[in-house]
């Protein structure tokens, strides 16, 4: 099924125990950029992902691996769906190099990207997408270890990864980060996640700065409502049912829908082009 097929079409209920979930769980599952074709824009060169193994990560990683990029894949733990991704990266011809661990943590993500150095080489993309969310509808709920838990994997670990993917970039690399809608438009039920993803905006965009001299760019990718692992692994089976139907392109996004936007971030067709955001949201910010 491809992305078109899904116009106004919800999901049947359904929830996940634990996230950030499965991908090979969901019904239907998300589409992904199997039928991109690439034009060699990342030749020989490589990208690490973080929450690389399934949803908008995946997404990536195929799409980079079809354009010709090594790619390591970094995610929470072992499970069928990081295998899975590594199948779909090396069937393009390219290096995949798994890299379990949790992001939230400065000595995981020092060895993340040494481990990708020492194993692929280089580094020269670094997309920092792990993220969790814990939808609670009063700040009263929220506790601070749930504050403290979200802000260390959305945001603490873009600091992190960056922190330590800087001195191995060089001119012409690129740092992406995925944000949200959320913070352009708010969302009481995601508070914490919302600030987390609003902190990336200024991070990005002050990185970039900071970067530019070196010519390392620095961007973002803001998605809307996507059907990832995420949704069924954090939100009730209602919500998950009409999950994306209100957007004004009538559908939830999927996975492939991004594949465009990191390749143009992260390849020289998007080479003056640094501290800005690309928002993927079916039309959802004009509407509001």
């Amino acid at each position: 099924m491809n992305i078109y097929d899904r116009q106004k079409e919800g999901q049947p209920a359904q929830t996940q125990e634990n996230q950030p979930g499965l991908e090979s769980e969901m019904d239907p599952k998300p589409v992904q950029p199997y039928e991109y074709k690439g034009s060699g824009k990342l030749k020989d060169r490589v990208a690490l992902i973080t929450g690389g193994d399934s949803g908008i990560g995946r997404a990536v990683a195929i799409a980079y691996a079809k354009e010709g990029a090594h790619v390591a894949v970094n995610y929470l733990e072992e499970h069928n769906d990081a295998e899975e991704t590594k199948r779909l990266i090396e069937a393009e011809g390219v290096r995949c190099l798994l890299l379990p661990g949790d992001v939230s943590k400065e000595e995981t993500c020092r060895e993340l990207i040494e481990k990708t150095v020492s194993e692929l080489g280089q580094l020269n993309i670094l997309v920092n997408n792990a993220a969790i969310q814990f939808p609670t509808e009063d700040i009263q709920d929220i506790t601070e270890q749930q504050w403290d838990k979200t802000f260390r994997t959305n945001i603490y670990s873009h600091f992190f990864m960056s922190k330590h993917a800087v001195p191995h970039l060089k001119q012409g690399d690129a740092i992406i980060s995925t944000t949200s809608i959320n913070p352009y438009k708010g969302n009481p039920q995601l508070m914490d996640y919302t600030a987390t993803k609003g902190a990336i905006v200024g991070f990005v965009r002050s990185l970039a700065q900071s970067l530019a001299k070196k010519g390392i760019r620095v961007n973002m990718v803001a998605p809307g409502p996507i059907w990832t692992p995420l949704i069924p692994a954090t939100m009730d089976e209602e919500t998950v049912e009409e999950f994306g139907t209100s957007t004004p392109l009538g559908r939830p996004g999927q996975p492939a829908d991004h594949a465009g936007a990191y390749v143009l971030l992260a390849s020289d067709e998007g080479a003056y082009i640094t501290g800005q955001c690309i928002h993927v949201n079916g039309g959802m910010l004009m509407s509001s």
